[in-house]
């Protein structure tokens, strides 16, 4: 079943209402969760004073795993529909589809960086998917996924069905290199700029990846996780910003 065959019982598909929360089908397992790290203190840093309290705090680095299906509401039909407009383009779905999550009543694709452009032209081009609207690119790191340090995340919206879905891609840290979407998706241009400027994320074939908030000549990306809290000489105006522990306390 398509998303626009007449069978479909979604009322609220293509009116811009949004519709309830998919419920996991009670006979589904739970997804193993996937722990990457340990976390030391509010912010996961060492060596820069954090003051905030709670140093102490040891904290397990968690990431939802991979769902099996059936994923409950639309999600199995979104995946085979998905499946099948992969398939028409001569593209192996396991292949591409590294694993699918299913987590809070939201799905995520996570996608082979080399494919990202054929399954977001997929998603964009199936007249059963027709996911029109790239709504941002959101960066995160995670320095202890070896291998997977840098994440992209695509945020898509489905005006026509309602719908919306997740494109991740991870990265090694030492090759940071993402096909950029802009050809699909124009309104991405300034996401990825960010997305490079905050994290270092290399997105290959945009057409003026330059830096958007910091200065051109600034050194490092301060949305990682391993970037100093202060301390850092901010040139341009003058001033700088004194690392945590020589900061005002109030306590």
């Amino acid at each position: 079943m398509t998303f626009d065959s007449p069978d479909n019982t979604d009322s609220t598909a293509g009116q811009g209402i949004p519709e309830e929360t998919p419920e996991a089908p009670k006979h589904r397992k739970p997804a193993e969760d996937e722990v990457i790290g340990t976390r030391h203190g509010m912010f996961g840093v060492h060596g820069t004073g954090d003051t905030s309290g709670y140093g102490g705090l040891v904290t397990p680095v968690v990431l939802p795993g991979g769902t099996p299906p059936p994923y409950g509401g639309w999600f199995d039909a979104f995946v085979g529909t998905l499946r099948a407009a992969l398939t028409h383009r001569v593209i192996a779905f396991d292949t591409v589809i590294e694993k699918i999550v299913v987590f809070r009543g939201e799905l995520t694709l996570h996608v082979r960086r080399e494919h990202l452009v054929d399954v977001a032209s997929a998603l964009r081009d199936d007249s059963s998917l027709r996911f029109e609207l790239c709504l941002g690119v959101s960066g995160v790191h995670y320095p202890d996924e070896a291998g997977r340090e840098l994440h992209a995340v695509y945020h898509l919206m489905s005006i026509t069905h309602s719908r919306r879905v997740r494109l991740e891609v991870s990265v090694p840290d030492a090759d940071p290199h993402i096909p950029s979407l802009f050809s699909v998706y124009p309104t991405v241009d300034w996401h990825e700029r960010e997305t490079y400027d905050f994290f270092g994320i290399l997105f290959d074939g945009h057409p003026s990846l330059t830096r958007i908030t910091m200065p051109d000549d600034w050194r490092g990306h301060p949305q990682r996780k391993d970037y100093p809290l202060g301390g850092i000489p901010v040139e341009y105006k003058g001033a700088r910003i004194p690392p945590p522990d020589e900061r005002r306390t109030y306590s």
